[in-house]
C-alpha cells in the first residue's frame, strides 16, 4: 500500500513538473510575441474564466462528450467482442490482424471528406472517425492477449465438455480482462484526440474542436489557448485520475500482487 501510495505521489510530482515547464516556456515565449499574437498566461486564464461560465461552453461541452460516449462504447463493445472471438476463432483472428493492419495505416481524420461527402455535415462522420480511432488499439489489445491465454487450460476445459462459448466466458473472460482494461484506456486517449480534429474540418457548428477553429477565424488567440488548456486538462485528468481509479479498482488484485 506505501509502495502505491508512493507511485501516486511521484506520478503527481511528474504532472506539476511537466505543467511547470509548459507554463515556464509559454510565458517566456509571450514576451517575445505581441498580445494579440500570443497571449500570456494571466490573459488566458482570465479569459477562460469567462468560457467555463458560459452557456456556449457548457452546450459545446455536452455535445462532443455525447459524440465521443456513442463512438467510444461503440468501439470499445466491438473491439472486445471481436478480439475475444479471436481466440476461439482462428481465421477470424488472422483476418483482423490483416483488415487492422491495412486500416490504421490510415490516419482516421482522413476518411471526414468521405464521409461529409456521403453522410452530409452533422455528427456522423465524428462519430465513425472517432469509432475508427478508438476500434484498432482495442482489438488489438484484446487479441494480442487472447493468442497468450495458456493452451493447457482450453485443453483441460475441453476435456471437461465445455463448450466454445463456456471456454470463452470461463478461460478467456478472465484472463484477457486486464488488456481489456488497458485497451480501453489507450483507446479514450485516441478516441478523444480523434474528435477535437474531427470538429475542426468536419463541418459541425459547436464542439470543443469547432470552439478552437471558430476562436481561430477571429483571431482570439486567447480563446484558441483557453480551449487548448481546457482539452489538454480534460484528457489528462480523465486518462490519468478516473480512468486510472477505474483500472486499479478493476485490476486490485494485480497491483496487490507487485506491490
Amino acid at each position: 500500500m506505501a509502495a502505491g501510495k508512493g507511485i501516486i505521489t511521484k506520478r503527481i510530482l511528474a504532472y506539476l513538473a511537466v505543467a511547470a515547464t509548459i507554463a515556464g516556456v509559454w510565458q517566456g515565449a509571450a514576451g517575445l510575441f505581441p498580445s494579440f499574437l500570443l497571449p500570456g498566461i494571466p490573459q488566458v486564464f482570465a479569459r477562460l474564466g469567462t468560457i467555463l461560465s458560459s452557456r456556449e461552453f457548457a452546450e459545446a461541452l455536452g455535445i462532443s462528450l455525447a459524440r465521443l460516449g456513442s463512438a467510444y462504447l461503440t468501439a470499445a463493445l466491438s473491439g472486445t467482442l471481436l478480439g475475444l472471438a479471436s481466440g476461439i476463432l482462428p481465421w477470424l483472428r488472422t483476418y483482423l490482424r490483416a483488415l487492422v493492419s491495412v486500416l490504421q495505416s490510415v490516419p482516421p481524420i482522413t476518411w471526414v471528406p468521405l464521409l461529409v461527402i456521403t453522410m452530409g455535415f452533422g455528427d456522423g462522420p465524428i462519430i465513425v472517425v472517432v469509432t475508427l480511432a478508438s476500434f484498432y488499439p482495442m482489438v488489438q489489445s484484446v487479441m494480442s492477449a487472447a493468442e497468450q491465454v495458456e493452451p493447457l487450460h482450453i485443453r483441460v476445459a475441453r476435456a471437461l465438455g465445455a463448450g466454445k462459448l463456456r471456454v470463452l466466458t470461463s478461460i478467456y473472460l478472465p484472463e484477457v480482462f486486464p488488456s481489456i482494461i488497458t485497451g480501453a484506456q489507450i483507446s479514450f486517449g485516441n478516441a478523444w484526440r480523434a474528435l477535437v480534429a474531427a470538429e475542426m474540418v468536419a463541418g459541425v457548428g459547436i464542439g470543443l474542436g469547432w470552439s478552437i477553429t471558430f476562436a481561430g477565424e477571429i483571431a482570439d488567440m486567447s480563446g484558441v489557448l483557453a480551449h487548448i488548456v481546457v482539452i489538454g486538462v480534460f484528457a489528462a485528468l480523465m486518462d490519468q485520475v478516473v480512468l486510472e481509479l477505474l483500472k486499479r479498482r478493476l485490476l486490485l488484485w494485480r497491483y496487490a500482487q507487485h506491490e
